[in-house]
């Protein structure tokens, strides 16, 4: 019969990695005598990560005597003690290919129930000092799992584990592992894994996505490519160069040959490359700011302080110049729909909405729309002119907009305000709860505006958000540094392929010798998103606008074309990543 060989527990600490300092609850020691399970964790343990680790779905860490051995012999290695691999208990049975998601097992007083495999993450590598773990855990189908806890009671050492009931869908700890890092799924399992109670949430959904993604490959395995409408870089004409406001300028942009460009989908953004702005030649996304057509692409660019490209785009260029084009990309897209569509946004993040409502007024679309804006005064809104003659074209249309900065003879009192555009005014709007919105600006804006939209009843999946700039950071268990602009790395320039980050601002030679594109990032202080470090969680996947890569450690699962995973992977050329 099973039984439980220790118990294990420690709280979370700082610990110093890789020049940083990670917050995290991975060192885990055994303890004597009973101890008290709770609904949430076990007297005296504590997690540092709890987006990752620890609650009510995972208030338990399981693994098994087998699994240690085996990787003693993998690494060669005699030094590992109980809790090493993180795990609260050390079990000497429940194996990950037996144990099945909504099995139930009494432990002492407590009872439990199997909700998820282990979250795959770097940290358990640290802790044995094996940064490859995490990958193993996954290829070698010995993740461990977690439990939540039904009764709550004592355990302790030497207690029996008897299994009180089956879970209903028959489906291993290792075969739901491998469901999701794993390549060549079967979506007849992943129907079943949707329909166990048991499975936590987290997982339920990241198995709905997969199942949508497969469907809607089957759907259009007879369709084109849906991957962007060309490699690479191509050099685009200037026609027009329109100023719209003190700060705002619009540009279009058209083949040199006068032929027709393929169509953008409005919401996208296209990456500029501009050798006149500076060696290396920098890299910048600017959203389009109208529906594109037989006229070609309009960016609309705001002229930062001290930016070089947006500096040299607003000022010096001129038409008949030729810039240098990625093409269109970007999932922040008008869905179809016949709701409300609220377009929201703040500053120049009026430019991807205004796009949307370029089209919805091309289309006569007869849905509610409802534009919503911030600016600092009428002198800094750019565009408004051309949103308000759109607006009025449309059978239900609404604007709303604020000025933050402009005096009450402003403001007209019934389609402009005074105020800046937070929560509370947009709350006061009375928006329709069925409703699709579309935010984009600052990010604390957004932040703002996803908290009164979601207040006002409308659902977080109808919610969608475009950031100026990087995309925020995930780097878990980090104790981050806050407030530090992407810079150019330390230390001596180095002599390999040019990497650029387009979002960042910040090109700069891949370092001689060892490393990652991920560690690079990290080394200019590029915002990043990364758990396993290992090429298994797919959380670092990267837009790749043009260049080659190669991969230092194979993924286990490669990821779409155009992508790379960073953490596992170096430039083979001169490189354009989308971060």
């Amino acid at each position: 019969m099973p039984s439980l060989l220790s118990v294990n527990v420690g709280m979370p600490k700082d610990v110093p990695w890789q020049g940083r300092t990670v917050h995290t609850g991975v060192w885990k020691f055994p303890v004597d005598g009973p101890v008290m399970v709770r609904r949430l964790n076990i007297d005296g343990d504590g997690q540092g990560d709890t987006a990752g680790h620890g609650g009510e779905q995972r208030a338990v860490l399981v693994y098994q005597i087998d699994s240690y051995r085996h990787w003693q012999r993998h690494f060669g290695r005699d030094d590992l003690e109980y809790g090493q691999f993180g795990e609260n208990l050390t079990v000497d049975g429940l194996p990950d290919d037996e144990v099945c998601i909504g099995d139930h097992y009494r432990i002492g007083e407590a009872e439990f129930e199997v909700t998820q495999p282990r979250v795959t993450c770097y940290r358990v590598g640290m802790r044995l000092g094996e940064p490859e773990l995490p990958s193993l855990l996954v290829s070698h189908r010995r993740p461990g799992f977690y439990m939540r806890v039904l009764r709550e009671g004592r355990i302790q050492t030497g207690d029996q584990i008897v299994r009180t009931m089956t879970g209903p869908g028959a489906l291993s700890v290792a075969d739901t592992d491998a469901l999701l890092y794993l390549p060549h799924r079967d979506p007849e399992k992943l129907r079943r894994a949707l329909g166990i109670a048991a499975l936590s949430p987290g997982w339920r959904g990241s198995f709905r996505d997969l199942l949508e993604t497969e469907e809607a490959t089957d759907d259009s395995a007879a369709a084109p490519s849906a991957g962007p409408a060309w490699e690479g870089f191509r050099a685009l004409r200037v026609t027009d160069v329109v100023a719209e406001t003190a700060t705002v300028t619009s540009i279009r942009l058209v083949t040199p040959d006068g032929s027709p460009l393929p169509t953008a989908r409005a919401g996208q953004y296209l990456t500029l490359r501009v050798p006149e702005a500076g060696q290396p030649a920098p890299v910048r996304s600017y959203s389009l700011s109208a529906a594109s057509g037989k006229g070609g692409y309009r960016i609309s660019v705001k002229h930062e302080p001290h930016g070089v490209v947006s500096g040299y785009l607003t000022t010096s260029l001129r038409p008949g110049s030729v810039v240098e084009v990625a093409a269109p990309r970007g999932d922040f897209v008008l869905k179809e729909g016949t709701g409300p569509v609220l377009l929201i946004s703040a500053g120049i993040g009026v430019t991807p909405v205004l796009a949307m409502l370029h089209e919805l007024a091309a289309s006569r679309s007869g849905r509610e729309v409802w534009w919503i804006h911030g600016a600092r005064s009428p002198r800094e809104h750019a565009l408004r002119a051309e949103a308000h003659a759109l607006l009025a074209s449309l059978a239900h249309g609404r604007e709303y907009v604020f000025y933050s900065a402009a005096s009450p003879g402003e403001c007209d009192g019934e389609l402009t305000r005074t105020g800046r555009l937070g929560k509370e005014q947009l709350t006061t709007l009375g928006v329709p709860a069925g409703a699709d919105a579309y935010v984009c600006g600052p990010a604390r804006f957004m932040a703002d505006m996803t908290d009164a939209l979601t207040a006002a009843g409308i659902a977080s999946a109808a919610i969608r958000s475009e950031l100026f700039g990087a995309l925020s950071s995930i780097n878990p268990g980090l104790t981050e540094r806050a407030g530090i602009p992407p810079h150019l790395p330390a230390g001596p320039r180095a002599s390999g392929p040019m990497v650029s980050f387009a979002r960042s601002g910040v090109s700069t030679p891949f370092p001689d010798g060892e490393g990652s594109l991920l560690e690079l990032a990290e080394a200019c202080d590029v915002p990043v998103r990364w758990s396993c470090r290992t090429g298994v969680c797919h959380t670092c996947v990267t837009p790749v606008l043009s260049g080659e890569i190669e991969y230092t450690r194979p993924p286990l699962e490669a990821p779409a074309s155009g992508q790379a995973l960073i953490c596992c992977s170096r430039p083979d050329t001169d490189l354009v990543l989308d971060m």
